[in-house]
């Protein structure tokens, strides 16, 4: 996720050393493997394809040291998988003796469509510096060339932009150093028969992993940060595959490291130089370092991270309730204040009551371990009056659906979240779920994240059987139209949708796209 909204460079930050010490201990080691291209391919147009584009083999990738490069000319090379890492290459003259620099340039894709497109026609309102490509100038021939930045991609296109015309190009020992923290392979399913499912969890698991560097990053391709929701989701994931329970330890650390100046957690974190705090501040996100803490905690049973870190998760809940108005209800507002998922049409205001309900849980079970007899009372009160609250002012009898906002609102995040939450009784909210399938609202899911708590608010009401289906419907069209990891976003009546305006910057290796592999190992799927 990326935005460029709510700047204020006014806000000042607290740092807790020892915290940022903790964190530091816990840096992973990286990963490294060399991987070799297999083909070399050509883009080809389909319009029957998502994003528009496949490739076909053109041939074998060893064939490249037998091919001469000269001007104008370019090859587009396949490494068969999704990979992360640095990209080199032996390039040698041919010819004459060179008389002049050879002028490359390189186009790194997760996709066929961002080495099929031209870049100079990108009109996202993104950066367009996070899409991938490199201009190199070799002045001395031959060269071994390692490109110094860390590029995410399953294809690459070279392309030679200039050369003398006294001489050509040989590229040769084209390679990928891949990294990840991800030090073991989680062992192969065992319980399933579905080789759709099994296919869904491999995808999962190769999402996850080129997302494990030394954070669990959002997306290697953009934006490279900590972010608390994604945290969220990649921990549960890893909690039943890579278990690298550090790793989530760590990022824990860092969110209650620096925090703003009244406690406050920052939806993400940037790493380099330092460990920064973004400006940016939204209510779920700040409410989920809680649940994230209350699950590694279940996991682990980590009881000094627990009574170090409670504090910050307390804070949070301090803080959110300074935004529930006298009728107990979440108070709305037109700033970018809650995330919940990317619609620009979505009102924020149910589905925050909801992820706030559900953190309190989060946060009572906390307390009881910390024995905060104080804040178990606060928390157990809480609950009680958002959850009347909502079924007294966000619940709409003749509509049959929990409504956002002054405008009444009806969409699916709204009542997945208000489900998850466990506002109203079994009974209420099975039949909810049923409602909300066999009617769906016009404000729809646009993202894996949004469909992950969908899959979650399913299983919690015993519809298993449906939930499976979903998985199968959503994740594997994401299969079936050749992802090798899961994208940022998907919808499939509007595969090309872009919040920032351009396909070509979205993210197609997401970490908050990851979460099959959770469900079908945990729930057996």
């Amino acid at each position: 996720m990326s935005q460029g909204m709510q700047k204020n460079i006014e806000l000042r930050f607290t740092r807790n050393n020892a915290f940022l010490s903790t964190a530091t201990g816990l840096l992973p080691t990286l990963q490294y493997r060399c991987v070799e291209p297999l083909n070399v391919v050509e883009t080809v147009c389909d319009a029957n394809l998502p994003l528009g584009w496949k490739t076909l083999p053109l041939a074998p990738a060893t064939s490249l040291g037998q091919r001469l490069l000269g001007p104008g000319e370019e090859i587009i090379v396949d490494f068969g998988t999704h990979c992360v890492g640095y990209f080199g290459l032996r390039c040698e003259a041919v010819g004459s003796p060179p008389d002049a620099p050879a002028h490359l340039k390189f186009t790194f894709g997760e996709t066929p469509v961002e080495v099929a497109e031209s870049f100079e026609n990108y009109t996202g309102w993104l950066s367009s510096s996070w899409l991938q490509q490199e201009d190199l100038y070799l002045d001395v021939l031959p060269a071994e060339v390692r490109l110094p930045r860390r590029y995410c991609c399953r294809y690459v296109k070279i392309q030679v932009i200039s050369t003398s015309p006294k001489f050509s190009l040989r590229l040769r020992d084209l390679h990928l150093n891949t990294v990840t923290s991800a030090s073991s392979e989680p062992a192969m399913l065992m319980h399933s028969s579905c080789p759709l499912l099994e296919k869904i969890d491999r995808v999962s698991l190769l999402t996850l992993k080129n997302c494990m560097q030394e954070v669990f990053e959002d997306g290697p391709k953009r934006d490279r940060r900590l972010w608390l929701g994604d945290l969220r989701l990649q921990a549960l994931v890893n909690y039943q595959t890579f278990g690298q329970n550090d790793l989530v330890k760590r990022c824990l650390y860092l969110f209650a490291a620096v925090t703003r100046e009244d406690g406050l957690v920052s939806a993400n974190l940037f790493m380099k130089p330092d460990i920064i705090a973004d400006d940016t501040f939204l209510l779920d996100y700040s409410l989920f370092f809680v649940a994230t803490l209350e699950d590694y905690i279940d996991v682990t049973h980590d009881l000094q991270t627990l009574h170090e870190l409670w504090p910050t998760a307390w804070r949070q809940i301090e803080l959110a309730l300074e935004r529930i108005g006298s009728n107990g209800i979440v108070r709305d507002s037109e700033d970018w204040w809650a995330f919940i998922d990317w619609h620009e049409s979505l009102n924020k205001q149910a589905p925050s009551q909801g992820v706030f309900i559900y953190c309190l849980k989060k946060a009572l079970r906390l307390a009881e371990r910390v024995a905060d007899k104080q804040s178990q009372q606060i928390i157990v009160s809480e609950i009680t009056r958002l959850k009347k609250a909502a079924m007294k002012e966000l619940w709409n009898e003749e509509k049959g659906f929990f409504t956002s906002g002054s405008q009444l609102q009806i969409s699916y995040a709204s009542q997945v979240w208000l489900v998850l939450a466990g506002v109203g009784d079994a009974l209420f909210r099975a039949s909810l779920m049923r409602r909300l399938l066999a009617e769906p609202p016009e404000i729809k899911m646009n993202t894996p994240y949004m469909m992950h708590h969908f899959i979650d608010a399913l299983l919690s009401v015993g519809q298993k059987e449906c939930a499976i289906e979903e998985i199968k419907k959503y994740w594997g069209s994401m299969v079936k139209n050749g992802a090798d990891t899961f994208w940022e976003l998907y919808d499939p009546s509007h595969p090309e949708f872009s919040p920032y305006g351009s396909k070509l910057i979205n993210s197609y290796c997401h970490a908050w796209s990851c979460t099959p592999a959770y469900f079908i190992r945990k729930y057996q799927l």
